[in-house]
C-alpha cells in the first residue's frame, strides 16, 4: 500500500552486472541522484530509496 512498483527494459554496458544496473535504475527513479543536494539531509534515505526486487532476462 506504500510502494509504487514499475518495470524497466535495461540493456547494462557491457562488463556491468544485471544486479548493478537495476540498482542503479532504482536509485535514479528515486532519491538518487549524480549531484548532491542541499535537501538530502532532510529526509530518511532508507524510507525512500528506490530498490530493486527482481531481476529477470528477457530475450531479443
Amino acid at each position: 500500500d506504500t510502494d509504487i512498483l514499475a518495470a524497466f527494459r535495461v540493456t547494462p554496458q557491457p562488463g556491468v552486472p544485471p544486479e548493478e544496473a537495476g540498482a542503479a535504475v532504482a536509485a535514479e527513479s528515486s532519491t538518487g541522484t549524480w549531484t548532491t543536494v542541499w535537501t538530502d539531509g532532510l529526509t530518511s534515505l532508507d524510507r525512500y530509496k528506490g530498490r530493486c526486487y527482481h531481476i529477470e532476462p528477457v530475450a531479443g
